[in-house]
């Protein structure tokens, strides 16, 4: 503790809280960066230290903001969009086991995008999971749809409860390689889509496997091996000697067969780190909770089975969010800790407001959040400009480590969603739609959560 005072302290004058607070609904320009400063090296702010010391972040996959939270009360969402033909088309209700995945890569952004004209989102390609070769039963327009609210009813009663951000960027334009990278490392190395032998991804990639670099004018440069060297909060939490896990599923048989960012994080994967820190199954998480283990900064990803991914053909993800969030409060953990439930990528689907641009590499399109926690507002929907550089940005002020690269050292942190001069909030349970025992004891799948 007394050397994140030391650093908390050193870095009061470098930067300024972050957070200008938002109420109803917002225009469909996206509001100004505000907040972010400094060049990597610095050591954020944050209204969060000293009253958090637990972050879990809560990942799922592949979807817009409009196609999640469609309607949302005080929420920025549209009910149409415009194709490249020039046509209006209504977004139509879907429901989580839709049986077509969109596809999502570099490629995609640019053509849906379109200069800023947000119309190009139907020249992408459907198919099926991991895939694009076409697929029958395919409504058309797929990606001018909404999941129905009465399947995301869980994710609207905790926005309900605690904050919902509608002003959420993806540090990336593309897909979940190199998003699960920006979110341990606020980098991929300036790589960009997946690598392109497929499944495992990162240092135990098949031999040959390469993930594609980004070029200036955003398209795909030559090949790397998808095993980095760069610095990740994982390294810096250890030296600062923070406890962190994350919890990934098993896809394979293999030791190196796990779903997780750090695979692709050389020092990581062939270190002790690996055994210690990175865990599977998922489920692992909830016990370990449970014990009175649970880590300083946590992520946990989920099995395909309760993965919100296109053509997952799961229904649970909900469910499984709730269970941790439920974990969390039923513990002495919950006084002292914010949970961040986060959408990776787009997922191919629609979504009205422009992204703004901040180079070849971002910022991808919107995406939900919700930040849950003893000290967040209640019901709050903030359109403050947030990007997953800012989950970054915001661990790294209540830990008092430096920023990694350009992503969190612009972003704000998470501060606008908390009110830290509130009394703490008592837990209130989130009903879950199946027993947790269930949710504890299935079987893993030993399929990715995502496979592009």
């Amino acid at each position: 503790m007394f050397r994140r005072i030391v650093l908390f302290v050193a870095a009061a004058g470098i930067a300024a809280l972050a957070g200008c607070s938002g109420s109803g609904t917002a225009g469909s320009g996206a509001v100004p960066l505000a907040g972010g400063e400094g060049a990597p090296g610095s050591i954020p702010s944050t209204a969060a230290f000293g009253k958090i010391s637990h972050v879990v972040v809560i990942v799922q996959e592949n979807r817009s903001f409009d196609n999640l939270f469609y309607g949302y009360p005080g929420a920025d969402t549209a009910t149409a969009g415009t194709t490249s033909s020039g046509a209006t088309v209504a977004l139509h209700p879907v429901t989580f086991t839709e049986n077509y995945d969109l596809s999502h890569e570099l490629v995609d952004y640019v053509r849906s995008y379109n200069g800023g004209a947000m119309n190009g989102f139907d020249r992408g390609s459907t198919g099926p999971l991991g895939g694009t070769g076409g697929i029958a039963g395919v409504p058309p327009d797929p990606q001018y749809a909404y999941v129905e609210p009465a399947e995301t009813a869980t994710y609207r009663t905790l926005a309900a409860n605690y904050v919902l951000a509608d002003r959420f960027f993806p540090s990336q334009v593309d897909s979940s390689f190199t998003a699960h990278q920006y979110l341990i490392a606020a980098q991929a190395g300036g790589t960009v889509d997946n690598p392109l032998l497929g499944i495992p991804w990162g240092c135990d990639s098949a031999p040959g496997n390469l993930v594609p670099t980004l070029l200036a004018n955003r398209t795909d440069g030559p090949g790397v091996t998808p095993c980095f060297t760069y610095t990740t909060l994982g390294d810096e939490l250890d030296a600062a000697g923070v406890s962190w896990r994350y919890y990934a599923p098993a896809i394979g048989g293999d030791v190196g067969e796990i779903w997780s960012a750090y695979d692709a994080i050389k020092g990581i994967r062939y270190g002790p780190d690996w055994t210690k820190n990175v865990i599977s199954p998922p489920s692992k998480a909830l016990t370990d909770i449970a014990a009175g283990t649970l880590a300083g900064v946590t992520w946990i990803v989920p099995d395909l089975v309760d993965s919100d991914h296109p053509a997952s053909n799961s229904t649970s993800g909900p469910d499984w969010v709730a269970s941790i969030v439920d974990a969390v409060g039923a513990s002495p953990y919950w006084k002292s800790t914010a949970i961040v439930v986060f959408w990776d990528d787009w997922g191919g689907w629609y979504d009205h407001v422009a992204p703004p641009q901040m180079g070849p590499g971002g910022l991808g399109f919107r995406t939900p959040a919700l930040v849950i926690s003893p000290y967040a507002k209640r019901g709050y929907v903030t359109h403050v400009q947030f990007e997953t550089g800012s989950i970054d940005r915001t661990i790294e002020g209540i830990f008092g480590i430096p920023t990694l690269s350009a992503a969190d050292s612009r972003a704000v942190t998470l501060d606008d969603c908390f009110d830290f001069s509130q009394t703490p909030r008592p837990f209130s349970t989130v009903r879950l739609r199946r027993p947790l025992f269930e949710l504890l004891h299935r079987a893993p799948s030993k399929l990715p959560p995502d496979t592009d």
